[in-house]
């Protein structure tokens, strides 16, 4: 049994040629594992971005060691497809030994950019790694064009813009730099509560350092609030604060969504949209590479046809794990309504399963189960296209071929017999019920 590359039923929904006269943005997706790669690219990633085991800003993802990374590049580029590399961490000084080794191994494996904030770093980069295209990370803070600019000079093919910046922003930006340097920008995901992610609570309060990937997420605990303060110069203007029994979630920020304004994103001149997620799991990658690969696609060929079916993809991207969504910074600042007062917890749509590795002569799909479900469950299949299909658990088998009414240990490897048709790729889910997102907001 072959589990090493996935058919992709969806690649024919990737980039190419139109006849519409939009540029199409590269689709880019997290991959926090092999697996997550893997079905980031089957649902319709242009390109995925990940980390090594060191230098990157993710430290408690999966991360690729480098035998993982040159497998990965080799998948990937087997798929016409991209992979980015983060060293975006900002080094002291204990950081930089080992890095230049690290960044001449990353020449020779030959990923098609890298992501750096740091000008050091940078610096090591061309000097350690000059086959490879350079990235400005959001980390950099690149908030104008002339910033752009100077990355450019320095050699940077591309930049990614901070979360602050509005659309009319990146529409000046795109009018000020020159027309081979790309923007890339986040579209869906986390949002930081601190500037473009230079966080100080985690380092302040629990001694692991954000910027340098340790990041444990203060900004999503809950506080108890026992005072308030008023700036003197601004009199009569609250910042509104709400606590519970629970306490208070003030430093929690909404996700951002722009899966309805997709039209918006292209027309500012953004090249790459961006996803959030390298710490997510594969139902996450799946469910977010398809709507997006869908909306791209239909908003190129048909406007129209996008924006009457918004609601479907916005209903879409909530067959996962998520928080309230919101617009960001994109139409001006989110102020209060880009803030969780009363939750901090996500919301759960489905719980992921497993991912479909195989499907045998007799139809089964072979799988490494995520959670406990059971013959006789109703489940869905998930597929590229925003594919969603109901099925029937008809049987759950061991590799030793006995039969099971169930599987509770993670990890297990099994296959599962449905009353519908399985294709490798395809991710295994249970819908929850759930309050709805507006009785959380």
């Amino acid at each position: 049994m072959n589990t090493d590359k996935l058919s992709t039923p969806g690649e024919a929904l990737g980039r190419g040629d139109n006849n519409s006269g939009v540029k199409k943005p590269e689709l880019l997706l997290p991959a926090g594992s092999m697996d997550t790669l893997k079905v980031a690219f089957h649902f319709g990633a242009d390109a995925v971005y990940l980390g090594g085991s060191r230098f990157g800003l993710r430290a408690k993802a999966g991360n690729f060691t480098p035998d993982q990374m040159k497998e990965a590049i080799e998948y990937a580029h087997g798929l016409k497809k991209k992979v980015y590399v983060t060293v975006n961490i900002y080094a002291h000084h204990g950081d930089l030994e080992g890095l230049g080794d690290y960044l001449k191994s990353l020449d020779e494996l030959g990923p098609d950019a890298l992501l750096i904030s740091d000008p050091g770093v940078f610096s090591l980069a061309k000097r350690e790694a000059p086959h490879i295209p350079i990235h400005i990370s959001t980390q950099a803070n690149t908030t104008n064009f002339e910033a752009a600019r100077f990355w450019y000079e320095q050699g940077a093919t591309r930049v990614v813009t901070a979360r602050e910046l509005s659309i009319e922003e990146i529409k000046k930006l795109r009018e000020n730099i020159p027309d081979d340097m790309e923007i890339e920008s986040f579209v869906h995901g986390s949002m930081c509560i601190s500037y473009s992610g230079r966080c100080l609570l985690s380092s302040y309060m629990t001694g692991r350092d954000a910027n340098r990937g340790a990041c444990t997420h203060p900004c999503r605990w809950n506080y108890d609030l026992h005072y308030a303060v008023e700036e003197q110069g601004r009199r009569g203007q609250y910042f509104p604060v709400e606590e519970d029994d629970r306490g208070t979630y003030i430093f929690s920020s909404k996700d951002i969504s722009m899966i309805g304004h997709i039209d918006d994103l292209i027309e500012a001149g953004v090249d790459s949209f961006k996803i959030e997620g390298r710490m997510k799991n594969a139902l996450y990658v799946a469910v977010v590479a398809g709507a997006y690969r869908r909306a791209i696609d239909e908003y190129v060929s048909d406007p129209d046809a996008y924006r009457a079916h918004i609601p479907e993809y916005e209903a879409h991207i909530r067959a996962t794990t998520y928080r309230p969504f919101g617009t960001g910074f994109y139409y001006g600042s989110p102020g209060a309504e880009g803030q969780i007062y009363d939750n901090g917890n996500y919301i759960t749509g489905y719980t992921y399963l497993g991912t479909i590795a195989d499907v045998d002569e007799h139809g089964r799909g072979f799988f490494i189960q995520k959670n406990k479900f059971s013959v006789g469950e109703r489940i869905e299949i998930m597929g590229p296209g925003m594919r969603v299909d109901e099925v029937t658990v008809l049987a759950i088998t061991t590799e030793d071929g006995e039969a099971v009414e169930s599987c509770p240990h993670a990890g297990q490897r099994l296959f599962v017999t449905t009353d519908g048709t399985l294709f490798a790729g395809d991710i295994i889910a249970r819908r929850e019920d759930v309050k709805k997102e507006e009785d959380l907001k």
